[in-house]
């Protein structure tokens, strides 16, 4: 789910994309943007001077007087001038509010004041900080527009500041619910059930991806075991030696052959060397059979789909998945700890 631009909220017509401007808009807007920020200078200039700090720095700087001037000549007619501020914003906000109607901008004609629900509150005296917004607004406006209000590397700063911002309430807030995640995974019943309805949601997929391991992983190796010919074959060879041994070590065999004068030790030499030849000939003829595709990828399809179906009620099991969702979580946590912004050139002066 996309989350909609901060400037969009306040402002719909800023998500329309530029086009050609209005000259007599244009003209309105920046008129507006001085206005306003002529506003909040002198808002902000006389909350500094009638602050108790002001007055303790002007103590140390031996102002008292200079200060003490401003307060009794200066400051009420400021705060007079900020009314016709204010005024003079309000009626500003009920001439656009009719033009909306007017022109049905909105889909119902009390739309307007939630949309700019920030010129609303400021308004009110207590609330003129907010008039910022209506700043950036028309600031955003005019550079979506083409027209430089700040300079590049102001703009570029800002953007620097307001992305560490976000970062490290991003950061807070993940390695927060890392965290929690898990010392909920401490509980058993929380790992138990965690297990379960991970793997049975996905029986499926694991059969899947384990047939395909063993048809490409396991499948070639065994076939390598199955050399070109019997002489090439490791098992065949191995059962041939082991038919061998086993003539060899009988002993009603040799005793038999004993009776045989002269051709009896060939014969014993020429039982073994046979039964070597039968064993790696009956060995390198299983392998084919039981290697070739028709028989060894149902073999490999029951592999996969009972080890899918086993059961996951093992405490060795658990705290083995346990152990690998904490690791996991430990090297995400270390990704989220790396502060990116720290990276970034706009700290290189």
């Amino acid at each position: 789910m996309s989350v909609p631009n901060t400037a969009t909220m306040l402002d719909p017509d800023s998500a329309l994309p530029p086009c050609k401007p209005n000259r007599l808009k244009l003209i309105y807007d920046i008129v507006m943007l001085i206005v306003i920020t002529i506003d909040l200078v002198l808002i902000s200039f006389d909350a500094i001077l009638m602050s108790s700090f002001s007055s303790n720095v002007a103590g140390w700087l031996a102002l008292s007087e200079g200060l003490n001037w401003y307060r009794e000549e200066l400051h009420d007619p400021l705060r007079t001038a900020g009314g016709f501020f204010t005024l003079f914003l309000i009626y500003e906000l009920l001439g656009r509010w009719a033009i909306a109607i007017k022109q049905k901008l909105y889909y119902r004609w009390f739309f307007f004041p939630f949309v700019h629900w920030y010129e609303v509150l400021g308004c009110f005296p207590q609330l003129r900080a907010l008039r910022l917004f209506r700043v950036v607004v028309i600031g955003r406006s005019l550079y979506q527009l083409g027209y430089q209000v700040l300079p590049q590397p102001w703009l570029n700063r800002i953007k620097f500041y307001i992305d560490l911002l976000l970062e490290e309430l991003s950061d807070r807030v993940i390695l927060t619910a890392i965290d929690n995640y898990r010392q909920q995974l401490t509980n058993p019943e929380m790992q138990k059930s965690l297990i379960e309805s991970t793997i049975g949601r996905n029986r499926q997929e694991i059969e899947s991806v384990l047939l395909a391991l063993l048809r490409t992983q396991l499948a070639p190796q065994l076939k390598k075991l199955s050399g070109q010919t019997a002489s090439d074959d490791i098992i065949a060879r191995e059962v041939g030696n082991a038919i061998e041994d086993g003539i060899a070590n009988t002993p009603e065999l040799h005793r038999l052959l004993r009776l045989i004068p002269i051709a009896g030790s060939l014969i014993e030499s020429q039982l073994q060397s046979i039964g070597h030849s039968i064993g790696q000939n009956a060995a390198a003829s299983l392998n084919k059979r039981l290697l070739a595709d028709k028989n060894l990828d149902p073999l490999m399809i029951a592999i996969a789909k009972g080890v899918a179906q086993l059961d996951v009620d093992n405490s060795a099991f658990d705290a083995l998945i346990a152990q690998i969702i904490a690791d996991s979580l430990t090297e995400f946590e270390a990704q989220i700890k790396v502060q990116q912004w720290k990276h970034k050139d706009m700290l290189r002066f």
